[in-house]
């Protein structure tokens, strides 16, 4: 068997390498933060940190595609989900997790700032989807 004694030190290391790959922003958030209540696709979680605090801590954990605030929130932007960090009543923040797969790909939202694309509902004026991307 000493032909196979380089096969443990493989194995070591992709285990390292699997372990270190993280599940993304909504894994590390369902990690670290309580979670509220959950309504269909829409999470909701609480932070005793800020709104700046918390959203560091979820970016440091998985940089989003996209990123913008507006009004004291926070808007993340993922592959299939919307982070939205806000101010809690009482101190503290929420963190709203939404999965996007059918709601923003079909211009759902009507603003999120830039690096949000489609930027309104697309199409123009009905609201109905159009062909807007979510990179």
């Amino acid at each position: 068997m000493r032909g196979r004694t380089w096969l443990a030190p493989v194995m070591l290391a992709a285990a390292i390498v699997l372990s270190a790959c993280g599940g993304g922003a909504k894994d590390f958030i369902a990690d670290n933060y309580s979670k509220t209540s959950q309504d269909g696709d829409v999470v909701l979680y609480s932070s005793k940190d800020p709104v700046g605090t918390t959203v560091s801590r979820i970016v440091d954990a998985d940089e989003p595609a996209a990123r913008s605030a507006d009004g004291g929130n926070e808007y993340l932007r993922y592959d299939d989900d919307i982070v939205t960090v806000s101010s809690a009543s009482g101190g503290g923040s929420t963190i709203k997790v939404e999965d996007i797969d059918g709601t923003y790909r079909s211009g759902g939202y009507a603003y999120l700032g830039p690096g949000f694309n489609p930027g309104s509902p697309a199409g123009g004026s009905s609201g109905s989807g159009g062909s807007g991307s979510a990179k």
